[in-house]
């Protein structure tokens, strides 16, 4: 025969679903901000059209919370960069997500080959972080596109490292060209 609960258990059980609960939701708030912040939600492709871009402008799109800076280059800063050679380079690969990591900076390697004009980068300083923001051909240096403004760090036409304390170039999304004006990254 087995005794009837007493009062002691009774309020043993209370008092320990009574600090499960509690510890449950005092827990709440810290389980909870390790979600992602609904406004950098995560974006897995962005579609731009293009057929607005000037030569020698650039806009700036959001990719998976990363401005990405999508610059119509003219036939002077083409010829500006291509004519770097690698060895000048502080970076010499690509960092091209559709390349092996291997590849060379070269002009061909950190554009799309049917669309040498337009290039596609993500607008981080590849030191800290920061959002870079362009550079005019007014402000002294006409191969400089990007700049860093908190450490300095300089980048030309193609994305490329050339000066400061960042010692990548700017990686280059995946993407893709559905046709001559409308462009799809990731």
């Amino acid at each position: 025969m087995t005794a009837p609960a007493s009062r002691r258990d009774f309020l043993s059980l209370a008092s320990a679903a009574f600090v499960g609960v509690g510890g449950a939701t005092a827990m709440w708030p810290f389980i909870d901000q390790m979600n992602p912040h609904p406004g950098t939600s995560r974006v897995d492709q962005t579609v731009v059209d293009l057929a607005q871009i000037a030569p020698g402008q650039e806009i700036t799109v959001r990719w998976n919370g990363q401005p990405v800076f999508i610059r119509h280059r003219t036939s002077d800063e083409i010829a500006r960069t291509s004519s770097i050679s690698i060895d000048q380079l502080r970076d010499p690969f690509a960092r091209n997500a559709a390349l092996p990591v291997s590849t060379l900076a070269t002009d061909a390697n950190r554009t799309a080959a049917q669309f040498p004009r337009w290039l596609v980068v993500v607008g981080l300083c590849t030191h800290l972080g920061c959002v870079l923001r362009s550079v005019s051909p007014a402000e002294g240096n006409d191969v400089i596109a990007w700049a860093c403004p908190c450490h300095a760090a300089r980048f030309d036409h193609l994305g490329r490292v050339r000066s400061g304390p960042a010692r990548t170039n700017l990686p280059v999304p995946p993407h893709h060209f559905e046709t001559p004006t409308r462009l799809r990254i990731g």
